[in-house]
C-alpha cells in the first residue's frame, strides 16, 4: 500500500513538472498579430493572435511581438520586458485606444521597445495616454506616430506620459507625436528620468510640446518643436532640465523655453522664431547657451549666460 501511495505522489509531481514545462514552452520567443488573426491561436506566424494583449501573454519576457500585416490591434498593458513593432513595409500596427491608455508599461525593471506604431487616441471620448510609463527602467519609442490623446479625466496629460517613482532613461526617436493634451510629460518622484528626444516632430498639442517636472531631464536633438499651445518647452521644477541641441522651436502659444527655477537648462545650434512667450527664466543665467543659436523672439530674461563648449 505504502509503494502504491508513493508511485502515486511520483506521478502527481511527474503531472505538475509536464505542465509547467508546457506552459514555459507555449511563450515563444516572437509572436505574430494579424488583422485576421484570432487570440485562441498560439501566435505562431501561420497561427497568428488578433490583438497584442492576446499576443504578450504567450510572449516569453525579453521576446517580440510583430504584426503580419496592417490591422487595430487594441490597447495593451505591458508588466515584461518586450517588444513590440508593427513592421515595415507590410503595413502598420494600429492602436486606436477612445477613453483608455493606449499602452502601459508597468514593471519592475523592465526594457521595453515600441517600435513602428501608430497609436490613435479617437473616439465618441478620446483617448488618455498614448503611452504611460508607469514603472521600468528603460523605454524606448521609436518610428512611431502618437496623437489624439487629449482626454485628462483619467490622469492622462500626453502623448507620452512618464510618471515614475524610480530612476529610468526613456528615449524617443523618429516619432511625430501631435493633437495631444501635451506632447511628452515627465516626473519621478525616486530618481531621475533621463529622456532623450531626437529626430522627432511635436506639434499641434493643446499644452506644452515638452513637460518636465520632479527629475525630469531632457536633452532634444535635431527635433521640431512647433505650433503647441501652452509653450515648447516647460521646466516647471528647480530639480529638473531641459537641453535643446540643433532644434527648431517655433511658433508656440507661450514661451518656446520657459526655464522656471531649474539652472538646467542649455541651448545650442537652435532656433527659436515666432513664439509668443520668447524665452523666459526665473533668474538671471538660468539658460546658458552655447552662442550658436539663432533666437528671434523676445528674450524675456534678466540674461543668458555664455558657456562655450568644454
Amino acid at each position: 500500500m505504502n509503494k502504491f501511495r508513493f508511485t502515486i505522489k511520483l506521478l502527481v509531481i511527474a503531472t505538475f513538472m509536464f505542465a509547467f514545462a508546457s506552459a514555459a514552452q507555449a511563450q515563444a520567443t516572437r509572436t505574430w498579430v494579424s488583422g485576421v488573426g484570432d487570440d485562441v491561436n498560439p501566435c505562431s506566424r501561420t497561427a497568428p493572435c488578433k490583438t497584442f494583449a492576446g499576443a504578450i501573454s504567450k510572449t516569453a519576457a525579453g521576446g517580440e511581438i510583430d504584426c503580419l500585416d496592417p490591422g487595430g490591434f487594441g490597447a495593451v498593458t505591458i508588466t515584461k520586458s518586450i517588444t513590440i513593432d508593427g513592421t515595415d513595409g507590410g503595413g502598420f500596427g494600429s492602436i486606436l485606444h477612445g477613453s483608455v491608455n493606449g499602452i502601459i508599461v508597468n514593471g519592475p525593471g523592465v526594457a521595453v521597445t515600441l517600435r513602428n506604431l501608430s497609436i490613435n487616441g479617437a473616439g465618441t471620448t478620446t483617448g488618455t495616454n498614448g503611452v504611460r510609463f508607469i514603472q521600468g527602467s528603460k523605454l524606448l519609442v521609436e518610428g512611431c506616430q502618437i496623437f489624439n490623446s487629449t482626454n485628462s479625466g483619467g490622469g492622462g496629460v500626453a502623448g507620452i506620459e512618464i510618471s515614475l517613482a524610480t530612476a529610468a532613461s526613456v528615449q524617443v526617436k523618429d516619432c511625430t507625436i501631435y493633437g495631444n493634451l501635451r506632447g511628452i510629460h515627465a516626473t519621478s518622484t525616486g530618481g531621475i528620468v533621463a529622456v532623450i528626444v531626437e529626430n522627432t516632430t511635436i506639434q499641434n498639442n493643446i499644452n506644452e510640446g515638452i513637460k518636465m517636472d520632479n527629475n525630469g531631464f531632457v536633452t532634444a536633438r535635431y527635433s521640431s518643436i512647433s505650433l503647441n499651445g501652452g509653450g515648447g518647452v516647460s521646466v516647471t521644477n528647480a530639480n529638473a532640465g531641459a537641453n535643446l541641441l540643433h532644434c527648431d522651436v517655433l511658433a508656440n502659444t507661450g514661451a518656446g523655453l520657459a526655464a522656471g527655477s531649474s539652472l538646467n537648462c542649455r541651448i545650442g545650434g537652435s532656433s527659436f522664431i515666432g513664439n509668443s512667450g520668447g524665452i523666459t527664466q526665473g533668474s538671471a543665467n538660468n539658460i546658458k547657451t552655447f552662442g550658436d543659436n539663432y533666437i528671434v523672439d523676445t528674450v524675456n530674461v534678466p540674461g543668458l549666460q555664455l558657456v562655450p563648449p568644454q
